[in-house]
């Protein structure tokens, strides 16, 4: 490769620190984005006059971020204002069954045993000894890594770290792991909640996701002014390393000439030439043929039955009563594994689902009651099969009586207003992201050998590499920056070596939000 111009397709959280990295080396950049603004499934909407959050709400793992902001010479803490959760989230079965987890692990385990009973109390704080042992066998074999393989974390771990990795139980599900912790079922419940935030059941994901329960207590937080504003900050910090940054740019094509990348083509027929090009989009869209012929052949297609979770969402400026919300609340259905034998088997919305309410006007329980309304985002996982099964209204709104009226059992009332109500379907989000059937973690992580399925950032075809959630390391806002800087990385040893690009990358996949 010569050192020639680079294209980044989408300006998701991938694509921005993709091009942060690869202009910050010195490269000519341009990153195109299909709509207005920058930040991919990071997304606001308005209602009322306001803006709300209406893709992820939970910030985990800043250092992800103040290390990238700190290669490319700027501090991210500056750019952004975080303000820690005291709380994590709160949880209900049911009017008197309510169970709060705390940023101080020694408040949550004495909630748990008045929830629960003391036993339960000490098997939480040898959860969290698990959890964080799994993390700690992970981070820099797996997370950090180009391309992780069962035999790379092997070898990279050494006789020791062996048993480290033997001791994480990769091939037991998280359903079954927790059971041998937990007896109350509601405690297996909420940390095996944990799963869907890759998009998969916790009845077939590996247990290594536990994980998730050490990140999260390592602290969550929430952005002063909302997530977009992360976006906003990425977005800037591109330009001023000299990103060109074009919205309401939409690719059709990456050009491959001559065995390689040689360019991409716009909608509008316009081309971009380049040397290389990193595509920040849904690996599916790729592989079906979205971006060109060529480009398809650099990736194995993803079966449908491999997809992850989708969702239905209703954003809402509406008045919440009877029940002390934070700013993260789960309200769970009685029968877990019915919610996802449902949607995973019979391809249905759940019957009895589970749902997730994001409160954003308030940061802790602790915050000031809310007079009048206030912002909610609520949702319910739901079948990545917008595409061939886009549920009609009536199934929608099925759909909504049920799952508020679990809330309502719980004792929380929300008054909605058409006007002031909006609703995100799977079919809307297979608009949003084409060819994924509005999955929103590409391939769920079902089974030991799924987080190494996921594809990496290189691909078969030199001078096309891939960054966004569906890449390796997997889902979330921290590990979508983590797989663009491992795109930019690639892409830059492949510049310093001149060689063609290798071979893709074997999979991985793990989700901090």
């Amino acid at each position: 490769m010569g050192a020639g111009p680079v294209v980044v397709v989408g300006a998701g959280v991938g694509g921005l620190v993709a091009a942060i990295k690869l202009a910050a080396s010195g490269l000519q950049v341009t990153l195109l984005e299909r709509a207005a603004a920058a930040g991919g499934k990071i997304r606001e909407v308005a209602l009322c006059g306001r803006r709300l959050d209406a893709g992820p709400t939970v910030f985990t793992l800043p250092w992800v971020f103040e290390e990238i902001f700190a290669e490319a010479g700027a501090d991210f803490r500056e750019a952004v204002t975080l303000r820690r959760l005291e709380i994590l989230a709160r949880h209900a079965w049911g009017p008197e069954a309510r169970l709060d987890l705390f940023a101080d692990r020694e408040r949550s385990a004495d909630a748990i045993g008045r929830f629960a009973g003391t036993a339960e109390a000490g098997r939480y704080n040898a959860f969290c000894e698990r959890a964080r042992g799994v993390y700690n066998t992970l981070e820099q074999p797996f997370l950090r890594a180009r391309r992780p393989t069962p035999f790379s974390l092997v070898a990279g771990a050494g006789l020791r770290g062996a048993g480290d990795l033997w001791q994480i139980k990769p091939f037991e599900t998280l359903w079954r792991a927790l059971g041998g912790l937990f007896q109350d079922r509601r405690l297996r419940q909420l940390f095996g909640r944990y799963a869907t935030y890759c998009g998969s059941s916790p009845f077939q994901a590996p247990a290594t996701l536990m994980l998730v329960a050490h990140v999260e207590q390592e602290g969550v937080w929430s952005i002063e002014g909302g997530m977009q504003r992360l976006a906003d900050a990425l977005a800037r910090l591109a330009e001023d390393c000299g990103v060109t940054l074009r919205l309401g740019a939409e690719a059709a094509e990456v050009v491959v000439a001559g065995g390689r990348v040689a360019g991409v083509t716009l909608k509008n027929g316009e081309r971009i030439p380049a040397q290389a090009a990193v595509v920040n989009a849904d690996a599916a869209a790729v592989a079906g043929g979205l971006f060109g012929r060529e480009a398809a052949q650099a990736l194995r297609p993803l079966p449908r039955s491999m997809r992850s979770l989708s969702a239905v969402t209703w954003n809402a400026v509406a008045e919440a009563r009877g029940f002390a919300l934070a700013r993260h609340n789960v309200f769970f259905c009685q029968d877990y594994a019915a919610e996802f034998d449902d949607i995973f088997r019979q391809g249905r919305l759940p019957r009895a689902p589970t749902v997730y309410v994001c409160a954003q006007d308030r940061d802790d329980a602790s915050a000031p009651d809310i007079r009048g309304a206030e912002r909610l985002l609520c949702l319910v996982n739901a079948p990545p099969s917008g595409d061939s099964h886009p549920f009609d209204r009536a199934e929608i709104e099925r759909c909504k009586d049920r799952s508020f009226e679990l809330m309502a059992r719980c004792g929380l009332e929300v008054t909605l207003r058409p006007e002031a109500t909006l609703a995100t379907s799977p079919r809307d989000f297979a608009e949003r992201f084409p060819a994924t059937g509005g999955a929103l973690y590409g391939q769920a992580s079902h089974g030991w050998r799924a987080s190494f399925r996921r594809p990496g950032s290189r691909t078969r075809v030199p001078g096309l590499y891939l960054a966004g959630g569906s890449t390796h390391p997997g889902p979330g806002v921290p590990m979508a920056a983590l797989s663009g800087r491992l795109a930019a990385e690639s892409l830059l040893a492949d510049l310093a070596s001149r060689r063609p690009s290798r071979q893709v990358a074997m999979p991985g996949g793990m989700s901090m939000r």
